[in-house]
């Protein structure tokens, strides 16, 4: 079910120029895909990422949230947990039922789901082989439950001007993680191949990458 968004007061009149733009999950995606990608540690706002041009993980999934809460389909983030590795999170959507995600990352294959998973965790586990650290260890390992940010619209998530990875990062990395595999899955892993690999880091940017020590 779609639901209006009875906060698009609280953007200007060219900001919702570009919103009235993205009225599709693969329009919102495609506008993330189109920007830098941020390897600074602050969390712009979704205003901060359309003035700024630039978003990491997080400051996509949010922006990729009010985009799509302004054309009513909710806004809704879900954290993947990874070890040795960044976690990545997504923006959700539904559509006849199932799930989709909408995401910006560093990774060519941790980007945009089409709406056919019947399950978070059908949806979860699409991303599990392209999920991969710098010396190709396949790091996936758990998802939180969505959470809604309109629980935090009390301090302007959309529009603030503040650093937003205390509250809203912060509380999404301590939520509980569903995990994924078992000790034994773990211990059976092998690396990912070259080519995946090489795939995957076409127009990285090095300097986001996580660091393995």
């Amino acid at each position: 079910m779609t639901l209006p968004d009875t906060g698009r007061d609280a953007w200007t009149k060219v900001e919702r120029q570009v919103l009235e733009r993205l009225d599709r999950p693969e329009r919102v995606q495609q506008f993330l895909d189109g920007i830098t990608y941020n390897d600074d540690k602050q969390c712009r706002s979704p205003r901060r990422v359309l003035r700024d041009r630039r978003a990491h993980c997080m400051e996509g999934a949010m922006f990729a949230a009010a985009a799509l809460r302004y054309h009513g389909f909710g806004c809704r983030l879900l954290d993947m947990l990874a070890v040795r590795d960044d976690d990545h999170v997504i923006a959700l959507f539904q559509e006849h039922g199932c799930w989709g995600a909408v995401a910006k990352s560093n990774f060519t294959g941790l980007r945009f789901r089409e709406p056919v998973y019947r399950s978070l965790r059908e949806l979860v586990m699409s991303y599990f082989e392209s999920y991969f650290n710098v010396v190709q260890e396949k790091t996936l390992r758990g998802y939180s439950r969505p959470v809604d940010l309109s629980h935090f619209d009390a301090i302007g998530w959309r529009t603030t001007e503040a650093d937003l990875d205390q509250p809203i990062g912060s509380y999404l990395t301590a939520r509980p993680h569903i995990p994924l595999l078992t000790k034994a899955m773990i211990r059976s892993l092998g690396n990912t191949d070259a080519r995946s690999f090489e795939a995957a880091m076409v127009g990285c940017n090095p300097a986001g990458l996580y660091q393995v020590t």
